[in-house]
């Protein structure tokens, strides 16, 4: 399968290793800097008279026709690329946010069907090894009824990591901390409860970043639609480094504590039901990967490569990517206006909180 990555910033490696892992083709890169360019080619072994470089990511889909493509892009950028992927027929992979709009989230959605391409959120958590288990209880049922979860993104980002993007940080580009950092566990609380919120009540603010324009913190309460309720807490003024992020899941007949760098550890394990050891399955589904984003991009990519070969959705789809973002903007817009906000959100977009914080 001929593949192709526009992007070849922070993440975009981890996207090459999914790539080489799952022995797709790499026939072509794509990024403004031709230094990125020729670092990727370096750490990744790839042969450059086979693997074109380009500086235009609409020629290069039209040149190469790749199959597959990844956009790892600055986020206010990934739902124009996503768009030209799709009215060419190519399957995208989207780095979160899928969008930083309601309105282009669904275009995404709408575009994908009338071209039938397979579109995959980048929530590569979802299969980290400590989440598939506990996915696994609950769709099992072993919670029995469920109360509440939280979710807790305790890192830091200082002024190096701003300096090296000056897109970050930024409404038009980019959001704070809750829309960069902390929406991968976002997307795991929203789906583990239910996936429904009916309502969301919030407070942002930006405590120990002057030189950027969003948030670095966010605490939030969510009413599901199935009566159980969220909290969220995420921050990026940890000190002195990333601390932890951590999944609560309390049920009335089960509790989960998932923990480590990115919910890659299970912590606490408790089932009325008694049907697996807890320090059995602790020791079992643990994982210690280099950095917070984790193992989860290589299975991810090879459950979109099956999906595109089946004809089916993939297990991470656009609709995914979708309420992940709209929860956030619902937790921006209740922070602006001071009140209780309903979901399903009609139109929102980062942008409508320029100067927040000014």
């Amino acid at each position: 399968m001929r593949y192709a990555l526009i992007g070849c910033g922070r993440i975009s490696p981890n996207h090459l290793a999914a790539a080489q892992a799952n022995k797709l083709e790499i026939v072509g890169l794509c990024d403004i800097d031709a230094a990125m360019l020729e670092d990727k080619i370096l750490k990744f072994k790839l042969d450059a008279s086979k693997v074109a470089q380009y500086d235009d990511y609409q020629l290069m889909l039209d040149d190469l026709k790749p199959e597959l493509v990844s956009i790892c892009t600055e986020s206010g950028k990934h739902a124009a690329i996503a768009l030209d992927c799709i009215r060419r027929g190519i399957n995208i992979i989207v780095e979160k946010p899928i969008a930083l709009s309601i309105e282009d989230a669904d275009a995404i959605i709408e575009e994908a069907k009338k071209h039938n391409v397979k579109v995959c959120a980048c929530h590569q958590n979802r299969f980290n090894k400590s989440v598939v288990k506990i996915r696994e209880a609950m769709d099992q049922r072993r919670f029995g009824r469920l109360f509440y979860g939280t979710a807790h993104i305790r890192w830091n980002r200082g002024h190096e990591y701003y300096d090296r993007a000056s897109w970050r940080g930024t409404w038009e580009q980019d959001g704070g901390a809750l829309m960069n950092q902390c929406i991968h566990n976002i997307d795991l609380l929203r789906w583990m409860m239910g996936n429904e919120v009916t309502e969301v009540f919030a407070y942002t603010d930006k405590l120990n970043h002057p030189y950027i324009e969003a948030e670095d913190l966010g605490i939030a309460l969510i009413r599901f639609a199935n009566g159980s309720y969220g909290i969220i807490e995420g921050t990026t003024v940890i000190y002195p480094k990333n601390l932890e992020e951590t999944l609560y899941l309390f049920g009335e007949k089960g509790t989960v504590k998932a923990g480590g760098q990115s919910v890659n550890i299970i912590e606490e394990w408790f089932f009325s039901d008694m049907l697996d050891d807890a320090e059995e399955v602790k020791a079992t589904y643990h994982e210690n990967p280099p950095n917070v984003s984790g193992f989860g991009h290589t299975p991810l990519f090879a459950d979109v490569i099956d999906a595109i070969r089946t004809d089916r959705q993939p297990k991470v789809t656009a609709e995914d990517g979708k309420r992940a973002l709209e929860l956030v903007l619902a937790i921006y817009k209740s922070a602006a206006e001071g009140r209780p906000v309903k979901l399903p959100l009609e139109a929102c977009a980062t942008t409508d909180f320029t100067g927040r914080f000014s």
